[in-house]
């Protein structure tokens, strides 16, 4: 008899230690959470970047400059979430929205910085002084 309590509590022991196997779950459940944590933390890491960048932008007191320079970081982190999504997701219309938003993203912030660049070339551009007289005055 205590033979046979053996042989059931070797057979219980192979059968819950590759229950999760078979059942398609993972038998080492700390490893799933770690590359999920992981995961979850490269999206969130994404937001605590574009928050520090978005809380450094000071304003300019012009409505169409402080959206932009804001807008930026915003975009880039929907890129980076985006690549997260392409690095990680399977779902193959979660994967295809991700590559849209990098490639619109991309774009948009490109637009951006180039009607910054156009605004800053203006502003350089040299002006008259107060009180200097030119011919055409």
């Amino acid at each position: 008899m205590n033979r046979r309590i053996w042989q059931c509590a070797i057979f219980s022991i192979l059968v819950l230690s590759l229950a999760p196997v078979e059942w398609g779950q993972d038998p080492h459940p700390h490893a799933s959470v770690s590359v999920r944590e992981s995961k979850w933390s490269e999206l969130v890491g994404s937001m605590h970047v574009m928050h520090a960048a978005m809380a450094s932008v000071q304003p300019t007191g012009e409505n169409d400059v402080d959206f932009v320079r804001l807008m930026l970081p915003h975009h880039q982190a929907a890129i980076d979430m985006a690549k997260t999504q392409l690095a990680y997701g399977q779902d193959p219309q979660m994967r295809r929205l991700a590559q849209e938003i990098i490639t619109d993203q991309q774009s948009e912030i490109e637009l951006m910085q180039l009607w910054l660049r156009q605004r800053e070339a203006k502003a350089l551009t040299v002006k008259p002084s107060p009180g200097v007289h030119t011919k055409e005055q």
